[in-house]
């Protein structure tokens, strides 16, 4: 069985403003304190899928940061670079037809670029596992996460309890966007909803086929791509196929319409870093509730996020707060409003102050 990855990191990060900006989004973006977050992507995928097999699409105007930062190990031919942004269903194609071109009947794995995992062996289980069901099935499979409170800011899947022919494997019924509190709290107690990770894995003729089947015209153009794959003529091809390409995420075109899908539940201390509010994950507070990642003068100040640079940020009667501060613009925000910090991105593109984008 050859496994190959894609790891999709062309996202810009938004809820992470001012943090994450389009120059350099969040996967680039060393937060932890280890190493940026797509190359610790990588390197736990190492223990399943060698660095040769290990693919990675971004945007094209992000290549100097990749080629600066990414692992010195990794292939630079396994470099996607998208002209365009065109959703998870075009990145996906992409890397489809190049893998295929290398191994017909490869199994291919689909990560994003932003997740922090704790339990590594765990993790690598859960990947291996799913590798094996997708090659043996030729389903769609799908890792999810079993819920640990009632979260709005992920999508959920509805599985079916009966038995699957292998253990801890079961068949997806429904996907659910974000919700509303009163049904995420809902979803807690009954225990048949997984939290979305975006985690996918299929064989890379199933997912093939699939494409064809629901997205026909994107099918057919992606396929004009596959020919020139490793020629001086790929890049202008693309450049051509993507002009025209309709935006669509692959959960939406193709997972939520198919019938062969099966869903792996994940318990390895998973999160997708999404927003200021989940930097609890991957930092310990202080004996004030707070996560402080700046120098830092408080009175009073409890369980709030604080995140800088060089300035002194000094708060007096703080509470459920995050403040976020960078050489060029300050967020200040409640810690529930996190979601909401992308609409600030928003704004800003309405006004044109595309500085601080």
């Amino acid at each position: 069985m050859q496994i190959y990855a894609l790891i999709m990191a062309g996202g810009q990060g938004t809820r992470f403003w001012p943090l994450s900006r389009r120059h350099m989004p969040k996967q680039f973006v060393n937060i932890s304190g280890n190493d940026i977050m797509l190359n610790e992507t990588i390197k736990r995928l190492l223990g399943v899928i060698p660095i040769e097999n290990i693919l990675v699409i971004t945007n094209r105007k992000q290549s100097h940061v990749v080629n600066q930062l990414i692992l010195s190990d990794l292939p630079r031919e396994n470099l996607l670079f998208e002209p365009v942004e065109r959703g998870t269903s075009a990145c996906v194609a992409y890397a489809s037809m190049v893998i295929s071109s290398r191994c017909e009947n490869a199994v291919m794995c689909v990560f994003p670029s932003d997740h922090y995992i704790t339990e590594l062996g765990k993790y690598v289980d859960t990947v291996t596992k799913a590798c094996t069901v997708a090659h043996e099935t030729g389903k769609l499979i799908t890792i999810g996460i079993r819920p640990t409170f009632p979260a709005t800011g992920y999508g959920y899947i509805r599985f079916k309890k009966g038995k699957f022919q292998y253990s801890d494997v079961y068949e997806v019924e429904e996907f659910i966007e974000k919700p509303a509190i009163d049904a995420a709290r809902k979803y807690l107690k009954e225990n048949c909803f997984l939290w979305n990770s975006g985690m996918f894995i299929w064989k890379v003729s199933t997912i093939l086929d699939n494409l064809k089947r629901y997205l026909p015209r994107l099918f057919k153009k992606m396929s004009k791509i596959r020919e020139f794959i490793g020629t001086e003529k790929e890049e202008g091809v693309v450049d051509s196929v993507y002009s025209n390409l309709q935006n669509l995420s692959i959960d939406y075109a193709i997972l939520e319409r198919s019938d062969d899908v099966l869903v792996i539940p994940g318990d390895f201390g998973w999160n997708d870093v999404g927003s200021w509010d989940t930097l609890g994950t991957i930092f310990p507070t202080d004996e004030n509730g707070n996560i402080v990642k700046a120098k830092h003068l408080g009175i009073n100040t409890k369980n709030s996020i604080i995140y800088g640079d060089d300035r002194l940020i000094a708060t007096i009667g703080l509470e459920e707060f995050i403040i976020a501060d960078t050489s060029d613009a300050l967020l200040i925000c409640p810690k529930g409003k996190a979601q909401e910090v992308k609409n600030i991105v928003e704004l800003i593109k309405d006004r044109q102050m595309n500085e601080y984008i």
